[in-house]
């Protein structure tokens, strides 16, 4: 996809590969993670998603379950489910990334991350934002659809 954009979130890189904006019927993501990051305690009412191990490990929590997952794995996320995922690991970690119809998402990431050249490599964040900083990003999810429950 020529007009792939790349933004950085948490410690993730999120390139997407087709988009709602873009004329796709879904949203379709490769999602770098540092080793240390991942995404926090989140729902969403308005998408689907599932995601499928590329290379490295990563730790989803869904519903209070946790379950460790590496290549080749599948973890689909039910509708409004409480999920967040991080890389255990040592070193990078990758996924592809479906969300259906995927405008929550294409709106979050492009909305809260920061935009980056593709190939960059994300790092994990020294620790938790400040609390001003939090606030807007809670705030801003909202907005997008995303309840971030951090």
């Amino acid at each position: 996809m020529p007009d792939a954009s790349s933004f950085e979130l948490f410690g993730n890189v999120v390139t997407f590969r087709a988009r709602p904006s873009g004329g796709a019927p879904l949203l379709v993501s490769t999602c770098r993670t540092a080793p240390g990051a991942g995404a926090p305690p989140n729902r969403h009412a308005d998408d689907q998603e599932s995601f499928c191990i590329l290379s490295g490990q990563y730790e989803f929590e869904v519903d209070g379950a946790t379950r460790l997952v590496g290549p080749g794995d599948y973890v689909a996320i039910p509708t409004g489910a409480v999920h967040s995922f991080r890389n255990p690991g040592p070193g990078m970690a990758e996924m592809l990334v479906v969300n259906w119809p995927g405008r929550v998402h294409e709106a979050m990431f492009s909305t809260l991350g920061q935009a980056v050249p593709l190939g960059h490599e994300p790092t994990a964040p020294a620790g938790p934002p400040p609390a001003e900083v939090m606030a807007e990003l809670k705030r801003a999810g909202a907005a997008c659809g995303v309840e971030l429950l951090i």
